[in-house]
């Protein structure tokens, strides 16, 4: 059987969970539509979702389509939790990208569809709820072409819009104006279709359709289907789509196993269970893989999804998606068997705020420890970080949101009670300069190094070159020295990650040295040698700034345009719409917890605003800098007195 893994994607509230719901159900693998209000929908499982109303975790459900598997992954729509969004990406096949007929397209549409074609994953979009009032036709088509991509091909009309009646006609080989624009379209990336239509010569609706398919895989078009999620109008044109538009999975028994972890969660009993996207070969039960290099780990049980969840199995197989139990301390991103050539690692910006937490009674740090662990296994980004000297635990955030879900997990899930520091940005550091230094041997370390600093491309992150003679020293060396590179720009000169930056290593430990000197020698020297340098380079830090749209009553205009000038936004010009005016503009990420609570008494509480990161700026006014949590390399003395453990 055929396998097809597909992402359910959308702004928060357009219909994504809804849809899923509907397609498990025409498939006959639900009896029943659940509601996303009721909380009884089958991908929204956590006890949290189903209070709130909306997805936290990415879920995967299966149904059958003729001879097509397809395994479902529905994902959340709050931009807090696009980390899930973000893991699941490179496990797909093909995805559906849910738009609402009444509010269009949205912040959080455009972010997913850049990274959609980005990453050149076929995609189908479904402009849900055409059945509500205010739903449009044109003018979310409009919106699409203008704010998505250009590259779109309606694929039916909708009578009745805005009614509860709403329905959707997909077009056929009748349709001449549809197998016009179809030839037109599909004439920008085929030449036979391109001369055909030049000299107007007639093209058969079989050929438009193989053409259309074939653009639709290589993500060269996005056909454009409308719908309604609850009244299931459009949705059979859609699952008819699915298999005749996009592409199954590629691999087979044969190859060699490979795999790549794209969720953990942990089982009644504490134990790890890894969700598996199988590229190739096949895994059995008691099967021993390669997980991070040369560490092996036995397989002990499998579940593989199935006409609904998961179900055991006792082997999974390239293409299809499964839960792995066995693989000790796996993580998410980990791959399975043999590597392949991976996406880019991050297709959306990492959290851009942080906070400290801390429990109410003391005695419960340690278990706070704990659970932060835990919950970072499923969530890494939150990239817990713990400050030894102050006894201060933080994590990484996209908002708001994802801190109250953090803190009612922690006490429904682990029975502790927390409070919050104040949310802050993260700022970054990049190098202005180029800088150098060296430590040669002897030195209270048995080694020798010597670095170099200078910028590099913005989002590049970190690159690690050897100007050294290959072979003059022993490879765990160089590594020992990358390994503590990479670690101690963590915090540079102002306490931010250091980032965008080259790092050559120029000089090494000699060979008389190997016998005595330890790769520990060179990991703790490193960083007294990088940060030496770092000063001479100079660093600059960059705080991190969220493009907005601010929809609100036109009459409020005069109110809003000030508070927008307090909190230093730069605002583009209005756009009134009748009752309605929409600012877009920028704004740091430090300011829009307070936009938020400024504007329900501007516009009668009837402001909608939406964020999302644009790019990190320099910082103005006084250089916001942050508490060192190491042993601070910046202060030799101090540095050498804990490393060497002196008093």
């Amino acid at each position: 059987m055929r396998t097809l893994n597909l992402g359910i994607l959308a702004h928060v509230d357009a219909g994504k969970t809804s849809l899923t719901e509907r397609l498990l159900y025409a498939a006959g693998v639900i009896d029943a539509i659940g509601s996303v209000d009721e909380g009884n929908t089958q991908t929204d499982s956590l006890k949290l979702e189903r209070q709130r109303g909306i997805t936290i975790k990415a879920a995967v459900a299966s149904f059958a389509l003729g001879d097509t598997a397809i395994n479902l992954i529905d994902t959340p729509g709050h931009p807090d939790f696009i980390a899930e969004v973000e893991r699941v990406l490179s496990v797909l096949d093909g995805a559906v990208l849910v738009i609402s007929a009444v509010e269009g397209v949205q912040a959080q549409t455009r972010i997913l569809m850049r990274a959609l074609r980005r990453l050149e994953i076929p995609t189908l979009l479904f402009v849900n709820k055409i059945d509500r009032g205010g739903a449009r036709y044109d003018g979310v088509l409009g919106e699409i072409r203008e704010k998505l991509t250009a590259a779109i091909v309606p694929m039916g009309s909708v009578a009745a819009i805005g009614a509860r009646n709403a329905h959707f006609a997909p077009f056929g080989a009748a349709d001449r104006g549809f197998l016009a624009a179809l030839a037109e379209r599909l004439a920008d990336h085929d030449d036979a279709i391109l001369a055909a239509w030049l000299e107007g010569g007639a093209l058969s609706y079989r050929r438009l359709c193989t053409g259309l398919a074939a653009q639709t895989r290589g993500s060269q078009v996005f056909p454009v289907f409308f719908g309604s999620a609850i009244t299931g109008a459009g949705v059979e044109a859609l699952m008819a789509a699915l298999t005749r538009l996009l592409p199954v999975a590629r691999g087979g028994a044969d190859a060699p196993v490979s795999g790549s972890v794209f969720k953990v969660e942990r089982g009644p009993t504490g134990e790890r269970i890894a969700f598996v996207r199988m590229f190739g070969g096949e895994v059995r039960a008691r099967d021993r893989l390669r997980v991070r290099g040369d560490d092996e780990r036995k397989v002990t049980a499998i579940s593989v999804f199935d006409r609904g969840g998961a179900v055991p199995r006792p082997s999974v197989a390239a293409g299809q998606i499964g839960k792995l139990w066995g693989l000790g301390d796996i993580r998410i991103g980990d791959p399975i068997g043999a590597p392949r050539s991976l996406r880019e690692p991050h297709h959306f910006a990492p959290p851009t705020l942080e906070t400290a937490i801390v429990p109410r009674r003391a005695a419960d740090k340690g278990a706070l420890h704990a659970a932060l662990a835990q919950l970072a296994e499923q969530d890494p980004l939150i990239d817990l970080r713990q400050d030894d000297l102050r006894g201060e635990m933080f994590v990484s955030l996209y908002g708001e949101v994802q801190k109250e879900i953090i803190e009612e997990t922690l006490a429904s899930d682990f029975g502790l009670q927390v409070e919050f520091r104040e949310t802050s940005p993260i700022c970054i550091e990049r190098p202005v300069g180029v800088g150098a230094a060296v430590e040669h041997a002897p030195n209270p370390f048995i080694a020798t190094v010597g670095l170099r600093v200078e910028p590099a491309p913005i989002d590049s992150g970190v690159e690690f070159a050897l100007e050294v003679e290959f072979g003059s020293m022993p490879l765990s060396f160089h590594k020992a020295v990358e390994e503590s590179v990479r670690e101690t720009l963590r915090q540079g000169l102002h306490g931010w990650r250091v980032t965008d930056c080259r790092v050559a290593m120029t000089h090494g430990i000699r060979y008389r040295h190997w016998a005595t000197s330890t790769p520990a020698e060179h990991r703790n020297l490193t960083p007294l040698v990088l940060m030496s340098a770092l000063c001479e380079a100079g660093t600059r830090v960059f705080e991190p700034a969220h493009r907005f749209t601010l929809e609100f009553p036109a009459d409020a205009l005069g109110l809003v345009l000030p508070v927008l000038g307090r909190l230093g936004a730069v605002p583009g010009p209005p756009a009134i719409r009748g009752a309605w005016a929409t600012i877009e503009g920028q704004i740091t990420a430090a300011r829009i917890h307070a936009l938020r609570q400024a504007l329900p008494p501007v516009t009668r509480g009837e402001g909608v605003l939406e964020t999302a990161f644009d790019r990190y700026q320099p910082a103005c006014g006084p250089i916001p800098t942050r508490p060192r949590s190491d042993y601070n390399p910046l202060d030799r003395r101090e540095y050498l007195k804990h490393v060497l453990r002196r008093p």
